[in-house]
């Protein structure tokens, strides 16, 4: 999962699509006119800039969750759920610069206790069943339907995604399971005979030895993590040269969420989700489902692509150069698969040959 630490500028469109000639419509599956896109989907009052916030129920009492929307499409509308758990909406900030080109619609969305929404501070708060309640929600207060309504959840924000659709897929047109195993045992494993050998032997019995103590806000533990972790299999840059929305979004984490769900350490899962596995329900979805993986990622991409195979009717995405944020460092390869992928869900088609 999206681990703890740490705008992109919308592409411009070209003259072309500004011009007075007949512009492309939703229904034939192709980007709306600017007019279009850009227009409001009601006739309120445009002070917001997009911003919506949702207040939620639940049984500690109602908070509010913050949602923005960024472009107008009636056939196509992506819900983005960012991953950590604990991190925000603003790693995303790269999806600006190729879904309004397609005229694909897609609403930012903090989960409780994350970015610009509500944190109760109350660790009985995070706990998946109540997350997938939230999602359903902000649908309905978004009023997103099967007609339109797409689901893409990244690292954590894929399990949600993965649960929401097993007990809602009615209300869903598509879902994008981004860089995440469905099992957490399986992720733990891999992690242990795969990941951890690629370490220089000297620095894996130094990391092992700080887990081992419990360790894990000495300092040493992240100096020896980032040039030996998380370059090459979180973001494969620098560090020096990591997104700026990344490093944005990854300074906001929410410490007490991540923990809680995920636990202390960068090499399996001791929190709640511990022993998640929905490895035996994947062929209960009939909703069309992307799989995305990358080769260098965190999860294991053979794992990924049975993913997509499982399901009723599924698509593996795997990016030869990517790793676990694959939409920055296998950018062109993710995003272009992803676009195709919601307009061949658009046209009907279920499994999508990308």
């Amino acid at each position: 999962m999206l681990k703890r630490l740490l705008a992109a500028t919308l592409l411009a469109f070209t003259a072309a699509a500004c011009s007075t000639n007949p512009a492309a419509t939703p229904e034939t599956g192709t980007a709306p006119a600017l007019t279009t896109y850009f227009s409001a989907p009601d006739t309120t009052v445009l002070a917001d800039g997009g911003v919506k916030m949702v207040p939620i129920t639940t049984a500690k009492g109602t908070f509010n969750i913050w949602t923005k929307r960024f472009g107008n499409n009636p056939r196509i509308k992506l819900l983005l759920l960012n991953g950590g758990p604990g991190a925000t909406h603003e790693y995303f900030e790269c999806m600006e610069s190729f879904l309004p080109r397609e005229g694909i619609e897609f609403i930012y969305y903090d989960q409780l206790g994350c970015g610009n929404s509500d944190n109760p501070k109350d660790t009985a708060m995070w706990s998946l069943p109540r997350y997938v309640e939230e999602v359903e929600q902000v649908r309905q207060a978004l009023q997103l339907d099967s007609s339109n309504f797409y689901l893409l959840g990244h690292s954590w924000g894929g399990i949600l995604a993965a649960e929401y659709a097993l007990k809602y897929q009615q209300h869903l047109k598509g879902v994008v399971i981004s860089n995440m195993m469905m099992s957490i045992p399986a992720y733990g494993k891999y992690a242990e005979e795969v990941l951890a050998p690629q370490f220089k032997p000297e620095v894996l019995k130094e990391i092992r030895a700080i887990e081992a103590r419990n360790d894990f806000q000495n300092p040493r533990y992240m100096e020896l993590l980032l040039p030996n972790f998380y370059t090459q299999h979180i973001l494969r840059r620098p560090l020096e040269q990591w997104p700026e929305p990344v490093n944005r979004s990854f300074a906001k984490m929410n410490q007490s969420l991540y923990v809680t769900m995920q636990g202390p350490s960068e090499f399996g899962v001791s929190g709640k989700l511990l022993n998640w596995n929905r490895v035996p329900d994947l062929p209960k979805l009939a909703v069309p489902v992307l799989s995305i993986g990358g080769k260098y990622d965190t999860m294991d991409p053979e794992h990924m692509r049975m993913v997509a195979e499982k399901v009723q009717h599924g698509t593996a995405l795997i990016c030869p150069r990517g790793s676990h944020m694959s939409f920055y460092d296998d950018q062109q390869t993710y995003m272009h698969g992803l676009m195709k992928w919601m307009k061949g869900v658009d046209q009907g088609e279920k499994a999508v040959k990308l």
